[in-house]
């Protein structure tokens, strides 16, 4: 089996690219920067604007795994560029290739397209695909954690310095970035449990992690006990202006993502598991988090 991987350089994509080659799987992945060798991968260089890659990258696939996206964006044109336009020229490709199979990273904050820029994008993005006429699937994480990642890694720099930001109230669900990895290599063949499908999956955790337990489990995980900042959405805003002032355009925490974290309910939904024969959760969230601090502790990030 050839897979057409996007986003093969990114956070997940790595995980992926990792997993997939352990389970002797042949990959085509798209890379916008030149990439060292790597046996069972062929790079094409080029990115989801570039069709003449895109066409490369598709040739005689069975499956696109469509993980490349945008997750932080100047504005809204930003999210639709990255994640609508892009998903669109992914589609067109793979249908005018005879590419039979898609699977599409969407978010869980598809879910709710009127709390941000990012949730709409990533909506519009998941119409195309169902309206694409392949066998897909879409698969819409929450809140991903793990190696390499600089998302959720904000909380642990947070908890190492022993005060942790959080929404008021509400609760999340988490899913490390190994586990996800090896729920796209599940589905890349399709099948009847899966195909024509959107999926939540999550670390196993029944209704997710209330703000304030999460992070100090994160806590747990750096070697502290946080202080732990309930903030309403107005001190959210006031934050992400702060954010903005101190690291501009890298700022972390933006009036968009405040949109959609204030939202009390972003655990998975009922009866949008994975079927357990197909896949499961296999790392438990403590050990994971504290692993993945170590990482960043090996890194030089913590």
């Amino acid at each position: 089996m050839i897979l057409a991987v996007t986003g093969a350089t990114g956070f997940v994509g790595q995980a992926f690219v990792d997993r997939a080659l352990d389970a002797g799987l042949e990959l085509r992945a798209l890379a916008r920067k030149a990439q060292p060798p790597r046996k069972g991968v062929e790079w094409i260089p080029g990115d989801l604007s570039n069709r003449k890659a895109l066409v490369r990258l598709v040739k005689d696939a069975e499956t696109v795994i469509h993980i490349a996206g945008v997750v932080n964006a100047r504005d809204a044109a930003g999210f639709r560029q990255g994640n609508v336009a892009g998903t669109m020229a992914v589609v067109e490709t793979a249908l005018a290739a005879g590419v039979p199979r898609v699977v599409f990273v969407s978010s869980l904050s598809a879910r709710e397209p009127g709390l941000s820029a990012y949730g709409a994008s990533k909506a519009r993005a998941e119409k195309i695909v169902r309206a694409s006429g392949m066998d897909w699937t879409i698969v819409r994480p929450p809140a991903i954690y793990g190696p390499r990642d600089r998302e959720m890694f904000e909380l642990f720099r947070a908890a190492r310095w022993a005060v942790v930001p959080v929404p008021q109230g509400g609760r999340a669900s988490l899913i490390h970035v190994d586990d996800l990895a090896r729920l796209l290599i599940a589905l890349a063949p399709g099948g009847e449990d899966v195909s024509h499908r959107t999926f939540e999956p999550d670390d196993g955790k029944p209704g997710g992690w209330d703000h304030h337990e999460m992070a100090l489990a994160i806590g747990w995980a750096v070697g502290r006990r946080p202080r732990v900042l309930n903030l309403s959405r107005k001190w959210m805003e006031r934050a992400a202006r702060a954010d903005h002032f101190l690291r501009g355009a890298g700022a972390k925490l933006t009036p968009d993502r405040v949109g959609y974290m204030c939202h009390p309910d972003w655990a998975v939904s009922e009866g949008s598991q994975v079927p357990p024969r197909v896949w499961r959760p296999r790392i438990e969230t403590r050990a994971g988090l504290k692993e993945t601090a170590q990482w960043y502790r090996q890194q030089g990030w913590l």
